[in-house]
């Protein structure tokens, strides 16, 4: 009878939180396995700041645009341009950011293989077992077990590593987002800058959140985001590409997911298990950024497994979620506040665009952005963005 192998870590879910979290737990002399399904694409505007490139050691060969300014779109077409001064940022494609990821966890020494996680159970010891189905080079699916002494969930909003093992996780609340992948328009097009990333605010074609055109160079993604059930995404982009003049662009790719809306109130199960990236909910609001928070979380959650292992008290990883809220808790508290509220209907989105104009909340805005931080370095322009903000909300101020 063959035993299943038995790792330090298994991670579920190779994305930019998993990957991240297998690469330092490898580099860390652990025995990693990553798991991670094959030929999934995740959905994704692409942007990443410079922070991250940094932070994250990011090699330029990966950069696929640099975008040096964002245009804001109100529903009645009103345009509103924020350049960033001094800066730029970065634009990748999920396909091949992360497999580069991947294989840099590979490199750094985790075992990488590939298959579909289905069940959490646990051996006689009480050590974690992960079944998991495979295909073998006829196609044919099998079912391997592993054994784990810690397992991180980066299995994606819907996380069934999250609903099998912590508490709540069933419960996540997302938005829905869908896009397509073009070929670029040719430089010169009316309403189509590959240095610009373009974000609409319209009911039509998002009731809830935010429609897109993010350049990637060659080609460009066209997408919209919801969580009204019954509304057609589809519909919505098919709108937003014949009022742009791509309507008979070829489709390279469609691409769909599940995004969540705000963190998990509990990331971890007290014993064994915790999570990361999306399974774990941080992607900012409003902004429906991911890529940073994601890696940011695998980066965190990778820490409080090696104090674990370390010294066996469990609590350490509940201080995964603890840590990460104190660094970014108060953004996403901010950000929330701001879709809650901006994004309720086209009156107010109209507001919102009309915010956008004044140089200080552009400031603050790419600040906040590039640091991944609240900017406190400002107070004056603080008061001035409060005021207006107050004139808008009361509609004092007209949204001109």
């Amino acid at each position: 009878m063959t035993h299943p192998t038995t790792f330090d870590v298994a991670v579920v879910g190779g994305g930019p939180a998993g990957a991240t979290a297998a690469n330092d737990l490898a580099r860390l002399g652990y025995q990693v396995l990553l798991l991670d399904r094959a030929g999934r694409i995740k959905p994704c505007g692409g942007a990443i700041p410079p922070r991250l490139i940094a932070e994250f050691e990011i090699p330029d060969e990966l950069l696929v645009a640099r975008i040096s300014s964002a245009r804001m779109v109100s529903p009645t077409d009103k345009q509103v341009d924020m350049p960033i001064d001094g800066g730029f940022v970065g634009m990748i494609d999920r396909d091949v950011f992360d497999e580069w990821l991947r294989e840099r966890s590979a490199r750094s020494g985790a075992e990488r293989r590939t298959g579909t996680f289905r069940e959490f159970t646990r051996d006689q010891d009480g050590v974690a077992v992960l079944k998991y189905e495979s295909r073998d080079t006829k196609g044919t699916a099998q079912t391997v077990s592993v054994r784990a002494r810690v397992v991180i969930g980066a299995d994606g909003a819907v996380s069934a590593v999250g609903r099998q093992c912590i508490p709540g996780a069933e419960s996540i609340r997302y938005v829905f987002a869908y896009h397509e992948i073009v070929r670029s328009p040719e430089q010169g097009h009316a309403s189509f800058d590959g240095a610009r990333c373009d974000v609409i605010y319209r009911g039509k074609l998002s009731p809830d959140f935010y429609s897109w055109i993010f350049p990637h160079g060659t080609t460009t993604s066209i997408g919209t985001g919801s969580a009204c059930k019954g509304f057609s995404l589809r519909g919505s982009v098919a709108e937003l590409r014949k009022t742009l003049g791509l309507g008979h662009t070829a489709i390279l790719r469609r691409e769909g997911a599940p995004i969540p809306l705000e963190p998990l109130k509990r990331w971890d199960n007290g014993r064994d298990v915790v999570l990361a990236g999306d399974a774990a909910g941080v992607v900012a609001p409003a902004s429906g950024e991911g890529i940073y928070y994601a890696m940011a979380s695998g980066r965190i959650v990778a820490d409080a497994v090696h104090r674990f292992l370390r010294t066996g008290d469990a609590r350490e990883l509940a201080c995964a979620r603890k840590r990460f809220m104190r660094l970014h808790g108060g953004v996403f508290w901010i950000l929330r506040l701001m879709q809650r509220y901006w994004y309720t209907n086209d009156n107010r989105r109209e507001r919102f665009v009309a915010i956008c104009r004044d140089r200080a909340v552009q400031q603050l805005t790419w600040d906040a952005y590039m640091n991944k931080a609240l900017v406190r370095a400002r107070p004056l322009s603080h008061v001035r963005i409060f005021f207006k903000n107050i004139a808008h909300l009361t509609g004092l101020a007209r949204a001109t």
